[in-house]
């Protein structure tokens, strides 16, 4: 199973809490996943397509627990797709009607069907998390934490984009949006939003996981960045050690200070040392500021010569 199957059957596997909350998320399954009919003579026919054999269970039990319904259920093979089924749930008649007044999706007194919208009264955390939950059950996917961070939730219409945005909003989750193929799509693509938004929806088995992603993530990163700043430093040491050889040769070492004579032969004998390495080998030992000052003394030395020897060239010539 994949990562996002993997967290819709935890999700699924959460048990019904309180009745409001069973009616959003069953209403935002319904805007994700359902599918309305007129029959004619005012009797409707409401549908849900699922795949997961365990969500149209889930479904089933929350028409049962909510308002006593028990909906047919059959399945259908799809040729196209390699003989793949997905169970469909069917309320029709009464208790079709009964099921649109209680999702607020049809008016009890005048009878004629509102806007195919959810159930706007979405204000408590419990209800946000119901709410959430129905609509990545019904249309949400998130990608493996190993590949990437990106979750989204595919809706039907701008009302039902804003209101998925509206909930993440209120939660502190930032998310994005955008038309994919005709479809508004709501996505997350950072990782910290993914698993705040993972843990709204209660699923933490899968929010642990990529928790667990990202740390790994964080400490390749870390890693590798300290040995490309350990490599890049090590190059400049080189490249500083042997300009200091290149500078030292030029000097006649009995002429210079006992003080410079000795840091020069330590640089000679250990061309791959650090200033500070070599400064802990001299006797006594100097610190990493001493060394250094005596190094530019030698540089300085060399480069004096050099100019000298130059000038004396130029005479000659």
């Amino acid at each position: 199973m994949s990562f996002s199957s993997d967290t819709k059957a935890e999700l699924i596997r959460l048990p019904l809490q309180r009745p409001c909350c069973v009616l959003t998320e069953l209403s935002a399954l319904t805007q994700t996943t359902g599918s309305l009919n007129l029959l004619g003579a005012g009797r409707f026919r409401l549908t849900w397509q699922v795949e997961q054999a365990a969500l149209a269970r889930r479904i089933f039990r929350m028409l049962k627990d909510s308002l006593g319904l028990s909906p047919s259920l059959h399945f259908v093979e799809h040729s196209r797709l390699g003989g793949r089924r997905t169970c469909v749930l069917t309320v029709e008649g009464e208790d079709a009607r009964r099921l649109l007044v209680a999702l607020r999706m049809m008016d009890p007194q005048e009878g004629f069907l509102r806007r195919m919208t959810p159930r706007p009264q979405v204000t408590r955390q419990c209800c946000r998390r119901a709410y959430l939950r129905g609509a990545f059950l019904g249309a949400g996917s998130v990608t493996n934490p190993a590949r990437g961070y990106h979750l989204e939730i595919t809706t039907r219409e701008e009302g039902l984009r804003d209101l998925v945005e509206r909930q993440l909003a209120h939660a502190g989750i930032p998310a994005r949006h955008r038309e994919r193929r005709g479809v508004e799509v709501v996505y997350l693509k950072d990782g910290q939003a993914i698993a705040d938004a993972l843990a709204l929806m209660e699923a933490s088995g899968a929010m642990l996981q990529l928790e667990n992603q990202r740390i790994t993530r964080q400490m390749r990163g870390a890693a590798n960045r300290a040995l490309n700043c350990d490599e890049h430093n090590s190059e400049r040491q080189l490249t500083a050690a042997e300009a200091q050889l290149t500078a030292i040769r030029r000097l006649n070492l009995s002429a210079l200070t006992p003080a410079l004579r000795g840091m020069a032969e330590l640089r000679l004998a250990h061309p791959e040392l650090s200033l500070e390495q070599l400064g802990a080998l001299h006797r006594p030992p100097l610190q990493k500021s001493a060394a250094a000052s005596r190094m530019r003394r030698l540089m300085q030395a060399a480069a004096e010569l050099e100019i000298e020897n130059t000038e004396q060239e130029t005479e000659s010539t």
